[in-house]
């Protein structure tokens, strides 16, 4: 099924009334300029992009839970919708009828080839590339910074603590560019008394859904962290959960949050990078 408006001539087209069901593939439609073409996003768009509260756009469920009754009653043309998904809702979107563009990105190639992707959509194919390009030298920059560091500390990072699960392997990308070694198997899941059996360097949380809320201290005590290298050397971290763990420009800050953390000498600290002496200060 060809996608709405795809057609030589932009004026010829049918206009682009898009439902986007996650914050990443929003983020990249303001990036590109695109947001007129939104009719519908998710709540949690919302809260990565305050200025939809001034545009009227319906708010609704996103890849996980979305219904078709719900997609339906919005009238779009084109669903986009991005990991991660549930088989019950996934196949609701697909029986909604419209055109989907599915979307499950885990490298950083990923990345941007979804960015382009979109682009082409929307016809912005220019400006996409312009946003690869910015991404792409800003993470070299800090790759050739910490290039020739003496250490590369050992990062365990954590996408969700119940169960354990490891960031996603484009975190483990950002990492290395940052100098530090990812521990553990990217999106996988693993143990308490796995991760102190590898006594971390550093320790990196930024939980789905929670934003800079991760109780740090909470954390160490429940698992019997304390003796940890990480922990006792002070380098417990908190990175914003829309900085690891949406696949779009983002993730930039969090490779800026990263690069602080793992060569404090070398890297200005980021103002949202949050350590366990920090939380521990707060109300």
């Amino acid at each position: 099924m060809p996608l709405p408006g795809e057609h030589s001539d932009r004026s010829a087209a049918s206009p682009l009334r898009i439902a986007s069901l996650q914050p990443s593939i929003t983020l990249t439609l303001q990036r590109l300029g695109r947001l007129d073409d939104l009719v519908a996003c998710t709540r949690y768009c919302g809260e990565a992009l305050p200025e939809l509260v001034h545009r009227d756009i319906k708010i609704i469920a996103d890849s996980w839970s979305s219904t078709m009754e719900e997609l339906l009653a919005v009238e779009p043309n084109l669903v986009i919708a991005s990991v991660p998904y549930r088989m019950e809702s996934l196949a609701a979107i697909l029986r909604a009828g419209c055109p989907v563009l599915t979307l499950a990105p885990h490298t950083l190639a990923d990345i941007f080839a979804d960015i382009r992707l979109i682009g082409s959509v929307v016809h912005a194919s220019d400006r996409a590339e312009e946003l690869v390009m910015e991404l792409a030298s800003s993470i070299e920059a800090v790759r050739l910074q910490s290039a020739n560091a003496s250490n590369r500390p050992r990062v365990y990072c954590e996408e969700w603590g119940k169960p354990l699960i490891h960031s996603q392997p484009w975190v483990k990308e950002l990492v290395e560019a940052a100098g530090g070694e990812f521990l553990g198997d990217p999106g996988k899941t693993t143990t308490a008394d796995t991760v102190a059996a590898s006594d971390p360097d550093i320790l990196v949380f930024a939980w789905c859904g929670a934003g800079d809320r991760v109780p740090l201290a909470r954390v160490v005590d429940q698992r019997g962290w304390q003796s940890l290298r990480a922990v006792s050397n002070g380098r417990v971290y908190c990175i914003p959960d829309e900085f690891l763990n949406t696949p779009a420009h983002p993730i930039v800050e969090g490779l800026d949050c990263l690069a602080a953390a793992i060569h404090p000498n070398r890297f200005a600290r980021h103002p949202r990078l949050i350590s366990l002496a920090h939380s521990q200060k707060q109300p």
